[in-house]
């Protein structure tokens, strides 16, 4: 299983705001990351209408999170950047033309290891991912 870039990009949007000491800006972080701002755009405005992040515009504005970073789910982030989780054709049932679903055991162990792995992320939270925020700091320059 892969996750997309866009998801990629918005972890690294939190875990970048949630390490910063004052307001991000689309700019720095795109830069930071060697990522376009426009992808940057796209992230900060998906993660600030499902209440993640507050942005301000204009001459003072930036990014600040908008929960405590203990607050913040890592599984949850995920399930929203991704559009869907499936992994096989079996588990799309409307486009499912696979002859051996019925009897098939596959999708049971798939599903399976997805709920593992989503029991796994919804254990860390964002705080978990910036405990070591002086070692991100110093690796994204914000010192």
């Amino acid at each position: 299983m892969r996750l997309k870039k866009y998801t990629d990009y918005a972890l690294r949007v939190l875990i970048y705001t949630a390490a910063s000491d004052s307001k991000a800006s689309i700019k720095e972080i795109a830069e930071t990351f060697f990522v376009s701002t426009e992808h940057i755009r796209k992230v900060v405005h998906q993660l600030s209408i499902n209440g993640y992040i507050e942005t301000t515009r204009g001459r003072n504005g930036g990014i600040l999170l908008a929960h405590d970073p203990a607050d913040i789910n890592i599984g949850a982030v995920i399930r929203l950047m991704e559009n869907d989780f499936y992994l096989l054709e079996c588990f799309d049932g409307e486009n499912n033309r696979c002859v051996i679903t019925p009897a098939c055991k596959l999708r049971s162990v798939i599903g399976n290891a997805m709920q593992a792995f989503f029991e796994v992320l919804n254990q860390y939270t964002l705080a978990d991912l910036v405990e070591n925020k002086d070692d991100l700091q110093e690796l994204m320059d914000m010192k």
